[in-house]
């Protein structure tokens, strides 16, 4: 997923530290069930600041416990992106009746709104 932010209204740090408690940073190209190295953990940063953030967010995890395992993702620049298919966009939205979307997606996703205590759009 490609993410524009405002640095006015939400921070770089913030965004990170979302996209952190939004998923498993330790499984290696994989995310739960789905495996393959299109499930791998990527951020992109698009100059030095950002990168720091990034290293010293998964030296800090990595110095924490918070996991058994280290962190594996991976951190480069930003470079071209490429969207997914139309059928992939917004897919929880347009396939709520869905069993993946019911039994993983959306567990996971009130897993995150309970844990993560970062601002949110309403």
């Amino acid at each position: 997923m490609q993410v524009f932010y405002d640095p006015a209204k939400i921070s770089y740090q913030t965004l990170v530290a979302a996209f952190f408690a939004s998923h498993d940073p330790t499984q290696l190209n994989r995310q739960g069930p789905d495996v393959g190295t299109q499930y791998r953990s990527i951020a992109f940063y698009a100059n030095q600041a950002e990168k720091e953030i990034l290293e010293k967010e998964i030296a800090r995890f990595n110095s924490s416990g918070k996991y058994k395992d280290k962190i594996v993702t991976q951190i480069l620049p930003s470079s071209k992106f490429y969207p997914a298919e139309a059928y992939h966009q917004e897919y929880i939205y347009h396939n709520p009746g869905n069993s993946y979307v019911r039994n993983v997606n959306l567990p996971d996703y009130y897993t995150f709104r309970k844990d993560f205590k970062g601002p949110f759009k309403q």
